[in-house]
């Protein structure tokens, strides 16, 4: 699980789209919010309120609005408003992780161990799932957009 990506709220007007601006709010790692990129399987995969008319789950980890490196072959980084942010914040305030767990565990297991390590992966990613919930409840409250590096393959 060491492949991750990285989140950091940032208020909108000191937003800039340039992506060298972007990659410079990384620069000091102690301030970002590291997660585990196979999340995203459990967030898009199912909805824990099929009701729900907004639902932002594709957002939570690898969502938002690209905005291109020089280097255009290095992944974009990925922007979302803030907004966006408050609408995760609602669907991760929402979410029952053991819900969305038993949607993805199948596609998720084979990659760290399959069955017999479920207990650590389980909690590897219940453990992430409450650190994003932190992070977009802190976020949404502060009014802040946020900004997603996402890491190469």
């Amino acid at each position: 699980m060491s492949a991750y990506l990285r989140l950091r709220a940032v208020p909108p007007p000191a937003l800039r789209n340039s992506s060298t601006w972007l990659e410079r709010l990384f620069d000091d790692a102690s301030e970002t919010v590291r997660h585990y990129r196979d999340q995203e399987r459990i967030y898009a995969g199912a909805c824990p309120n099929p009701l729900a008319r907004d639902r932002p789950r594709t957002h939570v980890v690898l969502g938002g609005r690209p905005v291109f490196r020089a280097d255009r072959r290095k992944p974009p980084l990925l922007v979302l408003t803030a907004a966006q942010a408050r609408r995760v914040s609602g669907f991760l305030a929402a979410a029952d992780f053991d819900t969305l767990w038993d949607f993805a565990r199948d596609a998720v297991l084979p990659h760290y161990g399959g069955a017999t390590a479920e207990p650590e992966t389980w909690g590897a990613f219940a453990a992430a799932h409450q650190e994003l919930k932190a992070f977009y409840t802190h976020t949404a409250e502060c009014g802040d957009a946020v900004v997603k590096w996402v890491p190469e393959d």
